[in-house]
């Protein structure tokens, strides 16, 4: 059995916090499990957890057409969340939800070994960047993340809720185009 493989079966089993009663499926994780690239949001909401695979309700339709505004799609990239179950009523998850999901993230990322992670949204960058990070100032920018580099844009929910903050996540997705053309072998965008 491969790591992959090893690290989806014990996460399918995980009962260290309350989400896993309320799920229907496990969403691990989806993509290039060798990308250069991984997207991380916050939770699946319920399109996700009906077919446990991240981003494919209204907001994943959105995140696809972002991908492509910038020459990518699902099979490039890697796309994840900070937990991997539903929470009720599609709340944010809770600080305690999050910390018991938090090792089952880190090997994804330990695994993929992205040379950029974007993050989705505030709660993925609070837990990622910096517990007090500002979206609305602070989405766009590059910071360290051990040997890689990360940067928040906005969670494509909340550019179907707010489209006024679409030219932003534009500009957004420029830089990281921009930064993942710089890596060896991907200036072909």
């Amino acid at each position: 059995m491969n790591s992959w493989e090893s690290l989806k079966q014990e996460c399918a089993v995980c009962r260290a916090c309350g989400l896993c009663e309320g799920r229907t499926n496990l969403v691990f994780g989806v993509g290039n499990e060798q990308a250069d690239l991984m997207f991380i949001g916050e939770g699946p909401g319920e399109q996700e957890d009906l077919q446990g695979v991240p981003f494919v309700g209204p907001a994943g339709k959105l995140l696809d057409a972002m991908l492509e505004m910038i020459n990518l799609d699902r099979s490039i990239v890697y796309i994840a969340n900070i937990v991997k179950c539903r929470p009720p009523h599609n709340r944010d998850p809770q600080p305690q939800e999050m910390q018991s999901c938090r090792p089952w993230l880190e090997r994804q990322i330990e695994l993929v070994d992205p040379k950029l992670i974007v993050c989705l949204g505030r709660i993925a960058a609070t837990a990622l960047i910096r517990e007090d990070f500002r979206i609305t100032k602070e989405h766009g920018q590059w910071f360290a993340y051990g040997q890689r580099r990360i940067l928040a844009t906005f969670h494509p929910s909340a550019l179907l809720r707010d489209p006024s903050r679409r030219p932003e996540a534009f500009m957004d997705l420029r830089e990281i185009r921009k930064e993942y053309r710089a890596l060896p072998g991907t200036n072909s965008l």
